[in-house]
């Protein structure tokens, strides 16, 4: 049985990803909510921040993992790939104050 407080804090870090990361596609910004990708990373690194086990290379590996699907399932492209350093970079911030709170 999931914990409602659980479900609850993956929802609130998926709507935080979501609004603030993206991916860059041909120079066009895509947010994670939109190409529903949000909740996908919520989920798999919200046990890194309740362990205490966060890290950039654990969160690269999870990026790494999520496969996205390109051109009606054509190609498949790791996430970790379409995310511009620098939201890379915002998403590990992101992380880290989140754990904070």
């Amino acid at each position: 049985m999931v914990d409602s407080k659980t479900t609850q804090a993956v929802e609130s870090l998926a709507a935080e990803i979501g609004e603030n990361i993206y991916i860059d596609v041909a120079k066009w910004h895509l947010y994670l909510s939109d190409a529903h990708l949000h909740t996908t990373v919520a989920e798999k690194v919200y046990p890194l921040l309740e362990n205490d086990e966060l890290s950039e290379d654990k969160v690269i590996d999870i990026l790494r993992e999520i496969s996205v699907s390109l051109g009606g399932g054509r190609k498949d492209v790791p996430l970790l790939e379409l995310l511009p350093m620098q939201c890379q970079m915002n998403l590990l911030d992101l992380l880290e104050e989140f754990q904070k709170r």
